[in-house]
């Protein structure tokens, strides 16, 4: 085998590596490799790049790791489909582009827990703002960033039902917000979203390729790493491969694992790091018993309440295979039209009860009625919210099922198998068709599509959920950081407890996933680390105040 030293190698070319490969190579002295298992993130490749074509790259295996879960006992024995992207930018390049950083609190909440003081929202807030450039927010905004690499443009909700989406959701009874990004999480607003001059914004195109001529700097994709190698509890390196080639193997003074909360505790099991009686049941050689690698894992599960629209004004008439040509050549040429938005341009966040301290529901408002992956769509004009719990108390896990790292692990999320989870699933229902039944609706609204009258007790709305729902692609939390008994990576360095020379940098490391998409959060623990991995001074904290509700 093949045999090369760096400084750094880091395992996973997606939202985490590409800023870390960025950070790390900017220090001339450091060699830094970046192994991509997945192709490249092509200039040219529509399919990546356009907007409105997010829902070709999913399920295609060009594009996609295309996981599948266990059956789920309390979804009707379903297997849910978990798109994870694999390509020079992760899931940033298949994701829906909508840009959240969560809620303060939930930072407050990761820093309670012995040993995480400094994973408070006073310390991430100036890792949020380096990666950004807010082009929506004032200069003098003490939330956002102008600087960064990361363009964010904040959606334009000009089409009508947007406007009667605010309306309806006041007259329901919740507020207005002016950003979820920055003092106020809590109410309805348009969202800021990973597309500039109508494209996407990955994390390669900000992070990695402005860089990509740096002679310090090598980045290989289609290669697969199989194992991290270590020399008793030290880690000296990876193997990986290249389509049929022999394996190769790369020594490395630091490992990290960007791989994702998937991918980095299978690798991690299959190296001989995890639960030991599992891994020696495997046949697997044990490096280091950590028992937390592959617990904890968690997501949001979302739904679409459907409604028919009355008037022609919804996206409807673009998903026809007539328009598409049209669509294509304007994006093409233009860089306009259809084609240069997510239609993901606006939402919200609310609480369904005062017992809880931070928004526990998130809204995304379509104006079109269709699932996430472009299927079933209502075939005429019609409009959706996706909705679901944001603090669900689901636990699950990833296991591998053998010892070879191209078999996918065994992922049980246990979605619906708790009283609080079927209580909010519940109150989310009821509250999308409180909003979307308010008199600012009723100009375009055609009747309820999905769940549909027939579906209205609380044992009806359980069992529609168990059957429709599917994930909102926010696995985390898998290689948790603190310093309790099933903590995997120590809080202040992130690396892996018990063991040297190997970090992990991706959504694996939170405590629990943050309310909201997950993008974002990942991309500001990855700033926050390079600075740890570098020795840099860490910015300074900025403790501003934010928006917190008051308890009747």
């Amino acid at each position: 085998m093949a045999s090369t030293d760096y400084d750094f190698v880091i395992v996973g070319g997606g939202s985490a590596g590409s800023v870390l490969a960025n950070r790390l190579s900017a220090d001339s002295t450091n060699r830094v490799l970046v192994l991509e298992a997945g192709r490249s993130d092509y200039r040219v490749d529509p399919l990546i790049h356009m907007p409105a074509a997010l829902t070709f790259p999913i399920g295609n295996r060009f594009y996609d790791w295309r996981y599948e879960s266990e059956p789920e006992p309390c979804l009707q024995g379903r297997r849910i489909f978990h798109a994870r992207g694999k390509v020079l930018g992760g899931s940033s390049s298949i994701n829906g582009m909508i840009f959240q950083r969560g809620n303060p609190l939930d930072y407050e909440h990761w820093a309670a827990a012995s040993g995480m003081e400094t994973w408070d929202y006073a310390h991430c807030l100036p890792y949020f703002k380096r990666m950004e450039n807010c082009l929506a927010a004032a200069l003098d905004d003490p939330f956002r960033g102008h600087a960064g690499p990361l363009v964010l443009e904040r959606g334009p909700a000009t089409n009508p039902l947007f406007g009667a989406f605010f309306e309806a959701v006041q007259q329901a009874g919740y507020p207005l917000t002016d950003d979820v990004n920055g003092y106020r999480q809590e109410g309805f607003a348009p969202f800021d979203r990973n597309v500039h001059r109508g494209r996407r914004l990955n994390a390669a195109r900000a992070y990695l390729h402005p860089v990509s001529g740096r002679q310090n700097l090598d980045v290989k994709t289609h290669a697969f790493v199989t194992r991290v190698e270590f020399e008793g509890r030290r880690a000296v390196g990876v193997e990986y491969a290249r389509g049929n080639l022999l394996p190769r193997r790369v020594r490395a003074g630091e490992v990290i694992l960007c791989g994702g909360a998937i991918n980095s505790p299978q690798v991690l099991q299959v190296s001989g790091v995890g639960d030991a009686d599992e891994l020696a049941r495997l046949g697997i050689e044990v490096v280091h018993n950590l028992a937390g690698v592959g617990q904890n894992l968690q997501d949001h599960l979302e739904v679409y309440v459907q409604h028919a629209c009355k008037q022609p004004v919804s996206m409807a008439p673009y998903l026809k295979w007539r328009y598409r040509p049209w669509i294509g050549s304007e994006w093409l040429l233009f860089r306009r039209g259809p084609g240069s938005t997510n239609h993901f341009e606006a939402g919200g966040f609310v609480r369904t009860n005062d017992d809880v301290d931070r928004p526990n529901l998130m809204f995304h408002f379509l104006p079109i009625a269709v699932r996430y992956d472009g299927s079933a769509p209502a075939g005429g004009h019609g409009y959706q919210v996706h909705i679901g719990p944001m603090l669900s108390d689901v636990r699950g896990t990833v296991r591998i099922r053998n010892a070879d790292p191209r078999v996918h692990p065994a992922l049980r999320f246990n979605y619906l198998s708790t009283q609080q989870d079927r209580r909010e699933w519940v109150e989310a229902i009821r509250i999308a068709r409180r909003i979307l039944e308010q008199p600012a609706m009723r100009p375009f609204d055609g009747g309820e599509l999905a769940p549909g009258a027939q579906v209205e007790t609380d044992e009806q709305i359980l069992a529609w959920v168990a059957k429709e729902a599917e994930t909102a692609l926010h696995p985390s939390c898998t290689c948790k950081m603190g310093t309790d008994e099933m903590a995997v990576v120590e809080p202040t360095t992130l690396k892996i407890h018990g063991l040297e020379g190997i970090r992990i940098v991706d959504a694996s490391v939170m405590p629990c996933v943050p309310n909201g998409n997950i993008y974002a959060p990942i991309m500001m623990v990855a700033e926050k680390v390079s600075d740890l991995i570098l020795g840099n001074t860490p910015l300074p904290p900025e403790p501003v105040e934010f928006y917190r509700h008051q308890r009747t």
